[in-house]
């Protein structure tokens, strides 16, 4: 909602301009609050005036939906209303425009595929037309691929921050960062760098979990489980005894990769041969059988077989069991080429053959008559539904592939960091307050480091380069780091210290590290990015740690958790003092909306219909932590708030009332402190980031507002004598427009102006006041009073202009007195002849309608 009317204010009179309207607000107010500064954060404030906020980074990848209109509205609701507490808000926006969302954009979007190995292109374009299959992809260079994905990202960062403008975000557009842009790449990497020099970043060559599809590593917080269909198969194992021990087990193709197996140490069925060797059927390699608490006796026979790498149990097994490493799958998910050389038995080889270079699924189908052939599958495979693996952003299970990668330390491994972090969640403010089990829920089950270099393409590189030895390999146990001061850097382009740039891929030379950063590796470095950490023309002192993060409350596992532990490393602090978290979007069968479900609604067409007003206010009754359904209905309702707090503006606006003028009657006095009351309480509840709540007291005041007070006063207030009501009116008015300002933006904005200096969002919030018993008693019998003379005459299907014959109010004679102030109101309000004040033990209307 944007345009509109225009109200010339003089002491005595207001002239409003004609045919007002609602429509086109959003663009005439943005851009007025844009070129005034309105929302921009001041420099100069001291670290106790300031407010900052930590804004989540959306994804710069395709389009924005509903779910980001939500959770950043009620964001935006909570900057707005400490900016009318008189705090200077920071408030930035950045864009997260680097990892696996933006490149599979890219190349859908343009038709290419990196060739990390390609030559690069100086002038190179696009193809016209974009390829229908992924295979016909045009190969080009990482560094052709990397600016294509700056040219896209560029594109949706406007897109988005238009929406975001629509919106009524009160942004300051001078405080945007991008999480690949050069201040958070040198930001990231010195933080990686000094990780890495106090040993909190290591590499390794470790079993990690690994996607397939987009052939990288993939961290524990990535991970979500998926039912998926599967079958048992009983595999026997045999002695050279003669004994034989049936397995049975979901992966047969992983028989290969069998290096033991395992029994719980107290099941009665395998004392004694703990320890003896067995033969894998059909490849004929002897495997020890062992013991270990985790095997489950319950579970088919009570034996399990350990693969390198089947699942996480079987990575942990290996560690703790000290077992040998035996892997048969390649990082394109087939099973390697080559027969392995711990195939020794002829047979064996030669069955080997027959699945080299398979997918799993392709190995599995040719495995199983062998398997039967031998005597080594007893029966048919048993189908089950089983909850497999998956990277939260694939389409196919993963696997656990042995490969070197870089660490951070993050407590899952090490106790007295698990406890030091959450401890720090503990000294956290958290909205709503059971949000923070889900943190140490999550803290208390790591199992590993977190894992956060990716084999990808866009994203920050990790600073390291390797020398290479006489032979042209690399030592990977000596990295060779970046130095601070030529930060950022590309150690695929750049050249490391000590070296010349023709020594790359020499005999003694270097080779620089390909991998790039997690995305969260960056992105939970946001309070840092945002306030310029160590950068010249920063604002960290100022704004650090930050007042709230706000967040969904899905990825506390991954960025809130990421942050806290890059803060702890760094500052040896927590990053913010607030954390306040957002529900899902669901859809009418209360599943999340979510672009992998395809039951996403975009948010443009719904400001344009119902005004972003109308939006925010569906958004804003969303409980803090809470799933809320889409509701278009509720924002027609809001739409009609915003309509009839315009309305109820002009009818005020043609009264000569004095917002800072005597107020002299009862009933005006008693609606000033109910509102006073009203204001305190919203207060309260949005500083507790309760919102929600805060709407609804707010607005349940002005509907009683509009269709009481303001019915029972009016005629007063347009008589010469009524100089309380018009003053009464608008200075509740002005109140009235400050409370619903953090809600409705635009439509607050445009009725203050017409009256007021400056911007409403620059303005104060309302003074509150306690509301005094017998002042809330008054109110409620007026309106009983005039709830039960509207009954009436709906019961009878008369007008609410018809008139009224007689009306007995009945009550306790010191109730009465009070109630007779407000009678010439009540008699024009109801249109009543007669008002008779009878007094009685209890509280009665009686309503006699004009014959």
């Amino acid at each position: 909602m944007t345009g509109g009317s225009y109200v010339t204010v003089k002491r005595e009179s207001l002239t409003i301009c004609p045919t007002p309207s609602l429509e086109h607000l959003e663009t005439r107010w943005s851009q007025r609050w844009l070129e005034e500064g309105t929302y921009a954060f001041d420099r100069n404030a001291p670290r106790d005036a300031v407010y900052s906020i930590d804004t989540p980074p959306p994804t710069a990848s395709g389009s924005l939906h509903v779910g980001h209109v939500f959770s950043y509205t009620h964001t935006d609701i909570i900057a707005r209303f400490q900016r009318m507490c008189g705090k200077t808000v920071f408030y930035p926006m950045g864009w997260d425009d680097n990892g696996l969302p933006t490149e599979r954009r890219v190349e859908n979007y343009y038709g290419v595929r990196c060739d990390p190995d390609a030559t690069y292109q100086p002038q190179f374009q696009p193809p016209a037309t974009v390829a229908r299959r992924r295979s016909e992809y045009l190969s080009i260079s990482r560094r052709n691929f990397v600016e294509l994905c700056h040219r896209l990202t560029a594109i949706d960062e406007q897109a988005f921050r238009n929406l975001f403008v629509q919106l009524g975000l009160s942004v300051d557009w001078g405080l945007t960062y991008a999480t690949i842009d050069e201040r958070a790449q040198r930001v990231s990497q010195r933080a990686l760098l000094r990780n890495y020099q106090r040993g909190e970043l290591y590499s390794q060559q470790a079993p990690c979990l690994w996607d397939v599809t987009f052939q990288t590593a993939v961290a524990q917080a990535e991970l979500e489980d998926r039912e998926q269909p599967g079958a048992w198969h009983d595999l026997v194992f045999r002695g050279d005894g003669g004994q034989a021990l049936r397995i049975a087990t979901t992966r047969p193709e992983l028989l290969a990769a069998c290096v033991a197996l395992v029994a719980h140490p107290d099941d009665p069925r395998y004392q004694g041969q703990f320890g003896q060797a067995l033969r894998s059927p059909l490849f004929e390699v002897p495997v020890p059988l062992l013991a270990h608490p985790l095997a489950d006796p319950q579970k088919g026979t009570g034996l399990a077989m350990v693969c390198t790498f089947g699942d996480l149990t079987d990575v942990l097994w290996w560690r703790e069991l000290q077992l040998p490493t035996r892997c048969i799958i390649g990082r394109d998910g087939r099973l390697l080429a080559q027969a392995p050389e711990w195939l020794a038995d002829p047979a064996g080889r030669q069955a080997y053959a027959a699945l080299a270079g398979c997918s799993l699924a392709q190995a599995r189908q040719r495995l199983l008559p062998l398997l039967h052939g031998c005597g080594g599958l007893l029966g048919e495979p048993r189908p089950i539904r089983h909850a497999v693996k998956f990277f939260e952003k694939g389409d196919q299970p993963l696997e656990i592939v042995a490969t070197r990668q870089w660490y951070l330390r993050n407590g899952g491994r090490d106790a007295e960091l698990r406890q030091q972090l959450l401890e720090r969640g503990r000294t956290l403010a958290w909205h709503p307050p059971f949000m923070r089990s889900r943190y140490e829920h999550w803290v208390g089950g790591l199992n590993g480091d977190w894992l956060i270099s990716r084999q990808r393409i866009f994203g920050v590189p990790l600073p390291f380069w390797y020398p290479l030895d006489a032979r042209g390999e690399p030592d990977h146990d000596r990295p060779i780091a970046a130095s601070e001061d030529s930060l950022p850097v590309d150690p695929t382009l750049d050249t490391p210290p000590g070296y010349e740039p023709d020594q790359r891929g020499q005999p003694h030379g270097f080779i620089g590290e390909r991998d790039i950063m997690d995305t969260w590796a960056t992105s939970s470095l946001s309070p840092q990015i945002a306030a310029g950490w160590e950068e010249g023309d920063g604002l960290f002192e100022q704004v650090f740690p930050m007042d709230l993060r706000p967040q969904g409350h899905d990825i506390i596992r991954t960025w809130l958790f990421s942050t806290l532990v890059r803060s702890h490393f760094e500052q040896a602090a927590v990053p913010w003092r607030h954390v306040a978290l957002s529900g899902w979007i669901l859809d009418p069968d209360r599943k999340k909306m979510s672009k992998s479900r395809g039951n996403v609604v975009t948010p443009l067409a719904l400001l344009e219909q119902y005004g972003s007003d109308a939006v925010r206010y569906w958004a804003a009754l969303g409980r803090p932590g809470s799933d809320t359904a889409f509701e278009e209905q509720q924002m027609k309702i809001g739409r009609r708030l915003a309509l009839k707090l315009f309305n109820v503006s002009k009818l005020v606006f043609g009264l000569p009332g004095d917002p800072a003028g005597p107020v002299s009657q009862a009933l005006d006095q008693a609606m000033l402190q109910r509102l006073g009351s009203v204001a305190g309480q919203a207060r309260q509840a949005l500083e507790n980031y309760d919102y929600s709540a805060a709407l609804v007291r707010i607005e349940g005041f002005f509907w009683w507002f509009c269709d009481d007070y303001v019915e029972l006063v009016k005629r007063r207030a347009y008589r010469p004598e009524g100089h309380s009501a018009r003053n009464a009116l608008a200075r509740a008015l002005s109140s009235l427009q400050r409370l619903f300002a953090p809600f409705l933006p635009f439509v607050c904005e445009e009725v203050w102006r017409c009256w007021q200096p400056g911007s409403v969002h620059r303005a104060s919030w309302p003074e509150t006041c306690a509301v005094e018993a017998d002042v809330e008693s008054l109110l409620e019998a007026v309106s009983a009073t005039l709830a039960a003379i509207r009954k009436a005459k709906s019961d009878a299907r008369q007008s609410m202009k018809a008139p009224v014959a007689r009306v007995e109010l009945v009550d306790q004679a010191p109730s009465l007195v009070r109630l007779q102030e407000a009678r010439q109101d009540l008699l024009e309000a109801g249109q009543v002849a007669h008002l008779l004040f009878i007094e009685g033990p209890e509280w009665q209307v009686r309503v006699w309608l004009q014959a």
